[in-house]
């Protein structure tokens, strides 16, 4: 009993370590996964992350145990139910989601389970004798003899997603070496400096949060402008605003001021703007041209000088 007292004492003062020095923890759920994947997620995580495991009782006991120091780990204690482990990180959460979900290992179709996506039967010569030709047969799975052995004519869907696989349909799968699914750790919550979220919050990309925070800016802008309301977004707007409201005043009372004294004149008379319009590619070109010309010279110049003839300037 005296053992495993400090047992318990080491794992609980461990735990804390762990939570004081790490800012991060996935829980994750271990369900069919082997230890031989837990160690090949502990080795992806080497010097990144540390992977503690523990009876939910005793974890649930060691949080709120130093919960009164830090309130904020009882955020933990809620998710801690069911086959589950935690993950200790300061890394990017991304990159260490993507190393705890990439470990997935291919298992055997059974009775029962439920299919997580579509199962199909590819067509493929089996290498089967003719005497099993009646097991497809009997589940609708197209096939022929070709060269003494059955061959699958067409790709056939034996199990939709959803569905649970029957005891046939496991069969058929074992017998032709299919392993449709994968076990591996899945990510129940995540913990960040005292907040607690779903994985999916990781998937946000910087573009989709930058979209967001552009699109309510413009709202505020938009109910700011309506209501007259002044805010940082529509200061700009309101000014621009107030400024074209001045020169409509400027320009129906005919009071002209140094500013305005080129509208005024376009307004009096439209062709000054087409003048404009045109003179504007012209004076473009020639700056174009320019500049070419000048880059010519320079590169004159830049040849002369490796031939030598720079000696004598």
């Amino acid at each position: 009993m005296g053992g495993v007292r400090e047992k318990k004492v080491e794992y609980f003062a461990k735990l804390k370590e762990l939570l004081e020095e790490y800012k991060s923890v996935f829980v994750v759920g271990v369900d069919n996964v082997s230890s031989q994947q837990m160690h090949q997620v502990r080795k992806s995580l080497r010097n990144r992350a540390v992977v503690l495991m523990g009876k939910n009782t005793m974890v649930r006991r060691a949080i709120r145990g130093f919960v009164s120091e830090n309130p904020q780990f009882e955020k933990l204690v809620p998710f801690v139910r069911g086959n589950v482990g935690f993950i200790f990180t300061n890394e990017s959460l991304s990159e260490i989601k993507d190393v705890i979900l990439e470990n997935k290992v291919a298992a055997p179709a059974k009775a029962g389970a439920v299919a997580p996506e579509d199962i199909w039967v590819q067509a493929v010569n089996t290498g089967m004798e003719p005497g099993k030709t009646s097991f497809f047969q009997a589940l609708g799975v197209p096939t022929k003899i070709a060269r003494g052995t059955i061959e699958i004519v067409s790709d056939v869907k034996v199990v939709e997603a959803g569905n649970k696989v029957g005891a046939s349909e496991a069969a058929l799968l074992n017998l032709l070496n299919i392993s449709p699914f994968t076990f591996g750790l899945t990510i129940v919550q995540v913990y960040d400096n005292g907040q607690t979220f779903g994985s999916e919050i990781l998937d946000i990309t910087d573009e989709e949060l930058v979209g967001h925070f552009t699109a309510a800016i413009s709202t505020i802008t938009a109910v700011s402008l309506a209501s007259g309301y002044p805010t940082i977004p529509a200061v700009g707007h309101q000014v621009v605003n107030a400024y074209k409201d001045l020169l409509a005043v400027a320009v129906a009372s005919e009071y002209t001021y140094p500013e305005i004294e080129e509208l005024v004149e376009i307004l009096n008379d439209p062709t000054k703007l087409a003048a404009l319009q045109s003179a504007a590619p012209a004076a473009s070109a020639s700056s174009t041209e320019a500049a070419a010309e000048e880059k010519e010279a320079s590169e004159a110049e830049e040849s002369d000088d490796d031939m030598g003839f720079g000696l004598f300037d």
